[in-house]
């Protein structure tokens, strides 16, 4: 069935709007996706998704156990049999939205927001800068977390709790609740949403003891909140935020992300969004419109790019990247995305919803990256670089202490040298 959907939405005149049809396809995968993924009709399509994924998944293995669970009547084998099953199809992506499917490896840029600044002098790096302001510590903490490791001081330190609260202010009226989240989880919900936490590459820090792992992104934290939960229709969608530190296992591969671009603890506000299937390609623009918004405000030059199929990970079904301009580096910078992940954390997580009549079904997440704080205070100060002062955008100067600008900390008091110090008679 899903098959012949699929194919009659290829051969449709150009010109109709396929979007409803995309979603109701999409809701029959999702309600049949076992049937779907081990329905050998369906193979050649998963490999070659797991392909333009990076190879992430194995649907070799399904044949053979799809086989013997056929042939064996026996109950204890049948179940082993049935876990492993389970087990291997937990680790196939997702599948890939049929506007991206034919991007190669390369993302579609599909708009660009405001523009480059012209400067009358040579703009300093985000390093330069806030070494002449001493903003910023980066060096001699290898007795604390090595080289990823950073102070932000001063100014630096102000303008990241400007962003959180330019940020939580600006999605309260949006409908987005504030939920403070843990930031230590059990291995297997980091691994539900998608992420591993075992092999050689993986981005994820473990603690010694009760499989618990420091979380990467809030993200998950707030989609564990929702584990195995049942909404009803008509109180979907839910939106969510939270502010937290994250924690990634990693070192920055190239010269342009040195510095705090690429570090290993930052903080971050992040969007959330449990839905209904037909409501996932709405939220996923809503996210991104709100991305938008927030960057704009801040008057940053950004583009946004739909996202290839290899650079969408296991669980997105599409993703939106937003990346600034950063003027010393001369390249775009990462500084937000968007993803929807359809059913792939709720199934994992057992997240269902359902209109009261008909079948309970699982939910779609949405995620995304309201603000990025050491990115965003990269851009914003390469973009807002005086010769010896930082302008403070308009619109965090009231988180500030209204203040418009950002000048030299001096350390220590200015002190006037003198010959001689005359005693009391």
């Amino acid at each position: 069935m899903k098959s012949l959907l699929s194919s009659s939405l290829r051969n449709l005149p150009k010109g109709i709007n396929t979007r409803g049809l995309r979603q109701t396809i999409n809701r029959i995968k999702s309600e049949y996706d076992t049937e779907y993924l081990t329905n050998p009709a369906n193979f050649d399509h998963i490999k070659s998704n797991i392909t333009k994924r990076k190879g992430i998944g194995d649907i070799d293995q399904v044949p053979g156990l799809v086989n013997e669970l056929n042939r064996t009547t026996d109950a204890t084998v049948r179940q082993n049999l049935q876990h492993q099953l389970d087990a291997v199809l937990k680790t196939l992506p997702n599948l890939t939205h049929p506007d991206v499917v034919n991007y190669g490896d390369q993302p579609k840029e599909i708009d660009s927001i405001g523009w480059k600044r012209k400067f009358g002098f040579k703009p300093k790096s985000f390093e330069e800068l806030c070494s002449s302001l001493n903003i910023l510590r980066t060096n001699e903490l290898g007795n604390l977390n090595g080289s990823r490791s950073y102070y932000l001081m001063n100014e630096l330190a102000k303008m990241e709790q400007a962003l959180v609260r330019y940020t939580v202010e600006q999605l309260r009226p949006k409908g987005f609740e504030l939920i403070s989240v843990p930031e230590i989880l059990p291995a297997e919900v980091i691994e539900r949403c998608g992420m591993k936490t075992t092999g050689e590459r993986n981005q994820v820090y473990k603690t010694l003891h009760d499989n618990l792992c420091l979380s990467g992104t809030s993200e998950m934290a707030l989609a564990g909140h929702f584990s195995g939960k049942r909404f009803h229709v008509d109180t979907l969608p839910i939106r969510v935020m939270a502010v937290s530190r994250c924690h990634r296992a990693e070192l920055a591969g190239t010269k342009a992300e040195a510095g705090i671009f690429r570090v290993r603890s930052f903080t971050k506000v992040e969007m959330f969004s449990v839905c209904a299937p037909n409501q996932s390609e709405d939220m996923l623009d809503e996210f991104r419109r709100i991305e938008i918004d927030l960057f704009n405000k801040l008057n940053l030059h950004f583009k946004v790019l739909d996202m290839p199929a290899c650079e969408l990970g296991a669980p997105a079904y599409r993703k939106f990247d937003m990346e600034a301009w950063m003027p010393s580096r001369g390249m775009y910078g990462e500084i937000s995305s968007c993803s929807n992940c359809t059913d792939y954390q709720a199934r994992r997580l057992d997240i269902r919803c359902t209109d009261g009549s008909g079948p309970v079904v699982h939910a779609h997440t949405i995620n995304g990256t309201a603000c990025a704080i050491p990115r965003m205070l990269i851009a914003i100060l390469e973009n807002y670089q005086n010769e010896d002062t930082i302008d403070i955008p308009t619109e965090l100067q009231r988180y500030m202490d209204g203040k418009s600008k950002i000048q030299r900390s001096k350390v220590l008091p200015h002190c006037k040298l003198v010959k001689h110090i005359k005693g009391p008679d």
